[in-house]
């Protein structure tokens, strides 16, 4: 396949790079070299393994736009198209680097070199920057870059030659009497293209279109696929006509809580120990005002200790929000009754002191008050209506 290009962003700006090819290999086996013995091993674990190389055409002018075009492609496969794992110290996804300098203002390319499998980004990045100094110090010192491949030591922070290679004949194809043409027809393009999951770009846009939510927290779901995923389970098990906010409240517990509880524990969202099902749950109780958010995450532990409904817990341990306005009235009176001073400085214009009466009605009522008509109630009274 000839043809395409992907956009990267460096710093804030963006740039096209253009693709030259995809072509399909085979992964060959590979020798190992003990040299203190004398000896060579061969390794075929690897192959007969599909391997997709993805060429790309000379238009990146720096160590940081490859990495950032590798992270695109690495991104593109591996989490919109799902091809591979992208385990990169495993071999799933490597990058070669073809590097080259030239003189400030010229047009031409100089005589490039190729850095073979390297299997990170930061290793890429460092690769190029210590190939491109290289070649820099051998033209000042008036000498001429050869034609070949290099292997990079991430231990010595080098390029090391591997083998001359003067032209691409060099790599000996030829061609395969026994593979039959493949003819690649529109309407099969076009069902694998339907067959294909939703991008992460595409999902991103959606999220702003159709749920509303910032480019920001968008952008921040779509980072990762199970994040996506985890989210759009959640939302799609609630009803958004009757919970018309829900999708946000979703959405930041989702990059909240969730994702800081499984960061603490090494998981992915799909391996947490609460589903979708039951996240949605729990957020329409935050939504239709059975429970506050602070009581929510009381409910969320012991979710993720093993009490999956989150219905039960809130039954089982008496914490349904406090919302009959009798009640309210009389944990309000008794705050500022018992609270003088804090009282006296919000009617001199101390905002702050507003805040401390509030949270003594939610300790008094251990948390159980619903803080929007504690709000609405201390004020009432304060001002003296």
């Amino acid at each position: 396949m000839k043809g395409g290009s992907i956009t990267i962003d460096v710093d804030g700006r963006k740039k096209t790079v253009r693709l030259t090819r995809a072509h399909l290999e085979e992964d060959a086996g590979k020798s190992l070299h003990e040299s203190f013995r004398d000896l060579t091993g061969i390794d075929l674990n690897r192959a007969g393994t599909p391997l997709l190389e993805i060429v790309s055409e000379p238009d990146m002018r720096s160590a940081q736009e490859a990495a950032a075009y590798a992270r695109v492609l690495h991104k593109l496969i591996v989490e919109d198209i799902q091809i591979c794992d992208g385990n990169m110290q495993e071999g799933s996804f490597r990058c070669d680097a073809n590097v080259s300098v030239r003189p400030a203002g010229s047009d031409t390319l100089g005589t490039r070199c190729e850095i073979k499998n390297l299997n990170s980004f930061r290793f890429l990045e460092r690769a190029i920057e210590f190939e491109a100094r290289r070649q820099i110090g051998i033209l000042e010192d008036g000498g001429k870059i050869v034609q070949e491949t290099r292997l990079y030591d991430a231990e010595r922070d080098e390029t090391r030659s591997m083998r001359t290679k003067e032209e691409a004949h060099d790599y000996r194809y030829f061609p395969d009497p026994d593979l039959l043409p493949l003819e690649v027809s529109d309407k099969w393009i076009e069902e694998i293209r339907s067959s294909m999951p939703e991008s992460l770009e595409a999902k991103r846009r959606r999220y702003v279109s159709e749920y509303g939510l910032s480019l920001d927290t968008a952008l921040q779901l779509t980072s990762a696929r199970d994040k996506a995923e985890f989210f759009e389970k959640s939302v799609r098990a609630t009803d958004i006509k009757l919970f018309p906010k829900i999708a946000e409240d979703i959405a930041n517990s989702t990059l909240g809580v969730l994702m800081s509880r499984a960061n603490d524990e090494g998981l992915e969202l799909s391996r947490i120990p609460i589903t979708p099902q039951q996240h949605a749950k729990l957020r329409e109780r935050v939504a239709d005002g059975t429970v506050s958010t602070s009581i929510a995450k009381e409910i969320l532990d012991a979710m993720w200790a093993g009490e999956r409904d989150p219905d039960s817990i809130i039954a089982k341990r008496g914490l349904k929000q406090i919302s009959d306005s009798g009640e309210l009235e009389r944990f309000c009176d008794q705050v500022i009754a018992g609270n003088a001073q804090q009282v006296a400085d919000y009617r001199s214009g101390k905002e702050k002191a507003f805040n401390s009466l509030v949270g003594q009605v939610m300790k008094l009522t251990q948390g159980k008050a619903n803080p929007q008509q504690v709000t609405e109630i201390l004020k009432r009274k304060l001002s003296g209506r």
